[in-house]
């Protein structure tokens, strides 16, 4: 989550590194969120923080994928 807004800074290979990095962690996260909610050991802020910070990976990968995917002009 530390990594820098411009992603046209970056090789391509360091893109997919990250890539398969903050896709681990989104997992992790989503398994996290599942089982806190299933045993109900947490309270809706943490819920709430958890699901934030997912959906900024969420977003930070659809940006990476994104610079990772060529243009096809139809």
């Amino acid at each position: 989550m530390n990594a820098p807004s411009d992603l046209s800074m970056k090789t391509d290979e360091v893109l997919r590194v990250e890539l398969e990095v903050f896709r681990r962690e989104h997992r992790d996260l989503d398994e996290a969120i599942t089982a806190l909610t299933e045993r109900g050991t947490a309270d809706q802020l943490t819920l709430q923080r958890l699901k934030k910070k997912k959906l900024h990976l969420k977003d930070l990968i659809a940006r990476i994928e994104d610079r990772l995917t060529p243009d096809i002009i139809a």
